[in-house]
């Protein structure tokens, strides 16, 4: 396959609002693939490469004298690439150089533009991993349902494309929990009160009360010696943090695979600021510096028992089982809307950011937001995306200012505009954000600079009016920004059903 067509295809999708137009244009093009081509092609369209390095940075790509006409492979450039990543020692950097130059040149303008974009990790289009997991199942004439979860516990699109192609349904169904193998978290929604969430799963039924914690998302796998410590993008961050692999390491069973947050806490055991946690887990761990304390609230598998499909009852007795009660997530099973209301008031007491309501029959829903979680917070947040920014002036000329917030719609595949803010952000955040959506830029009129969708971005606000000024009928009331969220894709961005679920018609 022309790596021309890969190109083609995701130019096509980012320029139609239609997820059924999308999923066929991919569709049509996984299944025009060879079997040995799948895993690259499956990997371009998700806006990634097969290699986890290159050595290539943004500066080293410009420059480069254009083909007249494709023809660079699909198979030619993962061939390129695994070449120039695996240069190493004296003269590499001139070889990968030379090598990057053939490479280039032997692509069109749109094929540089494509994989400049895929070398540095900057292709994603909004939405593009649901649409193409669905794609993946129009394209092999299989179950969407089996499709997404394969892909859940394969942590892995690409993966699963191979394996639907070499052995169709029953390889997916063969893709189950691994240790050592991370999957998608579970996701919780949003609810602006105590009583509306515990109205969601149903007044009067008993539900999980927990602790919410501004902690960073952390997934622990054990196997005898061997401990894996992933964060929610799934990244391997056990090096970063000794201290949480230590602590799995030392729990009695042979394997397992825990859920939970990792947090900074201070002498009172009152959580730390955020930033300071995630400034700690983002590095290399200093023995002398802030150590990070791990709470878990879930247990996916014990000692080679899969529990994914469990009740989330029997997962908390597991779990209590397993890990003492200093490192489990503080929680209340109660059908007492008083009761909740007290341990909430506790929790805020001690520091954290709120609660989550748990339906207690519910197994475990890898990659989901699904009903069956409910976060309550007391100050309303969203994960929006950033569609456009526009230029400052006066003290913020020069920087990228007030920016444009989008919440992602499931049914066309893109997003729909909320409203504006430039409210909570520091110099530094400017400085930071204007060299991001730089990068972004798609379009330029002087004033608004349109942005590839693929920034989030949390939100703080005060609820959602309605308002005839934007598309979705909605508008955001005093949003301001809290932090921007490098771990999270523009496809965990909040729905616009979630927003909707928050406004109040009658103010």
């Amino acid at each position: 396959m022309l790596f021309s067509e890969v190109v083609d295809a995701s130019g096509q999708v980012a320029a139609t609002s239609s997820r059924n137009a999308k999923v066929a244009i991919l569709a049509g093009l996984l299944a025009r693939a060879n079997v040995d081509e799948v895993d690259v092609v499956a990997h371009y369209l998700a806006g990634r490469l097969r290699q986890r390095r290159t050595g290539i940075g943004w500066r080293s790509l410009g420059g480069f004298a254009a083909a007249a006409e494709s023809s660079l492979t699909v198979l030619e450039v993962d061939a390129a690439l695994d070449h120039l990543g695996g240069l190493v020692g004296p003269g590499s950097q001139l070889a990968r150089q030379a090598g990057l130059a053939s490479l280039m040149e032997r692509a069109t303008a749109p094929e540089q533009r494509f994989l400049g974009g895929l070398i540095v990790g900057e292709t994603r289009q909004g939405a593009l991993e649901g649409v193409l997991l669905q794609a993946i199942a129009q394209a092999y004439e299989l179950p969407s349902e089996l499709v997404r979860r394969a892909a859940m516990f394969a942590g892995s699109v690409p993966a699963v494309a191979v394996a639907a192609v070499a052995g169709g349904a029953d390889a997916l169904a063969a893709i189950r929990l691994e240790v050592g193998r991370p999957v998608l978290p579970m996701l919780a929604s949003s609810a602006p009160t105590l009583d509306e969430g515990l109205a969601r799963l149903g007044a009067g039924t008993a539900v999980a009360v927990e602790a919410k914690l501004d902690g960073i998302r952390i997934q622990a796998h054990k196997r005898g010696d061997e401990i894996g410590i992933y964060s929610r993008s799934l990244d391997d961050i056990t090096v970063r943090l000794p201290e949480v692999a230590a602590t799995v390491a030392a729990l009695p069973c042979a394997t397992c695979v825990l859920d939970g947050e990792a947090l900074a806490l201070g002498p009172d055991g009152r959580p730390k600021p955020f930033q300071e946690t995630a400034a700690r887990s983002a590095s290399a761990a200093d023995p002398d510096g802030l150590a990070l304390s791990a709470f878990f609230f879930d247990v996916l598998e014990v000692d080679g028992e899969d529990l994914v499909d469990a009740p989330t009852a029997e997962r908390h007795d597991r779990l209590a089982a397993l890990v003492p009660e200093p490192g489990r997530v503080a929680r209340l099973v109660t059908a007492d809307p008083a009761e909740a209301a007290e341990f909430t008031r506790l929790v805020l007491a001690g520091g954290h950011e709120g609660v989550v309501l748990k339906d207690l029959a519910l197994p475990y829903q890898a990659g989901r937001r699904g009903a069956g979680w409910v976060k309550v917070k007391p100050v309303l947040t969203l994960d929006l995306v950033v569609l456009a920014v526009e230029r400052g002036s006066g003290r913020r000329q020069g920087w990228l200012s007030n920016i444009h917030l989008g919440a992602r719609d499931p049914a066309t595949g893109g997003f729909v505009m909320l409203g504006k803010t430039f409210k909570g952000m520091t110099d530094e955040m400017l400085a930071w954000q204007t060299a991001r959506f730089e990068q972004l830029k798609t379009a330029d009129d002087g004033w608004v600079v349109r942005v590839r969708p693929e920034q989030v971005v949390e939100i703080a606000l005060d609820g959602v009016q309605r308002s005839p000024r934007y598309p979705g009928g909605m508008a955001l009331r005093f949003a301001r920004v809290v932090r921007y969220r490098d771990d999270k894709t523009a496809e965990e961005a909040d729905t616009v059903d979630a927003v909707r679920a928050l406004a109040r018609w009658d103010g």
